[in-house]
């Protein structure tokens, strides 16, 4: 069967997080917006390196702060994806604090930043962004039109091996 790999994704709740399992998992984009309620696991099995890896996919409801969510849902976790809205500051104004308390409870555990909806940014704001924003270490995506987040996952999945 090949590895087997649980990965969660956090970030507050709206960013995005379910789109972009459905995006990478399904090829699919709903305007339509449900929230999650506990956790929602999906999966899919991604060649890396001529590796096998069965990514075990945990949506995880968001909230406000990582620190709310319960603790089982993210030990025994092998990688983070962390999703922010570029839209919306309030979603990453703590992230660091965030990714912080993450490296305390999961060391060692591989985190990728994803800043979700470019495709809402004009041109300008997306410049603006990208300057006022320490952007280097993300990964921009876009759920509704797909734009790297296949990127993203694979990102991932290549350190999860």
């Amino acid at each position: 069967m090949g590895n087997s790999k649980k990965v969660i994704l956090l970030g507050n709740f709206g960013v995005g997080k379910t789109s972009l399992v459905r995006q990478y998992v399904f090829r699919k984009f709903s305007d339509d917006y449900m929230t999650t309620i506990g956790v929602r696991i999906d999966k899919k099995m991604v060649a890396v390196n001529g590796q096998e890896v069965s990514m075990i996919i945990w949506d995880v409801a968001g909230e406000s702060t990582h620190q709310k969510i319960p603790n089982s849902y993210k030990l025994g976790a092998h990688g983070i994806i962390y999703v922010i809205d570029v839209l919306r500051p309030s979603t990453y104004l703590s992230i660091e604090k965030e990714i912080s308390s993450l490296e305390d409870l999961l060391p060692n555990v591989p985190i990728v930043k994803v800043a979700n909806k470019i495709d809402l940014l004009t041109e300008k704001e997306r410049i603006e962004i990208v300057n006022n924003l320490p952007l280097n270490d993300y990964v921009l995506c876009s759920a509704k039109n797909g734009s790297n987040v296949e990127d993203a996952f694979n990102k991932l999945a290549e350190s999860l091996i």
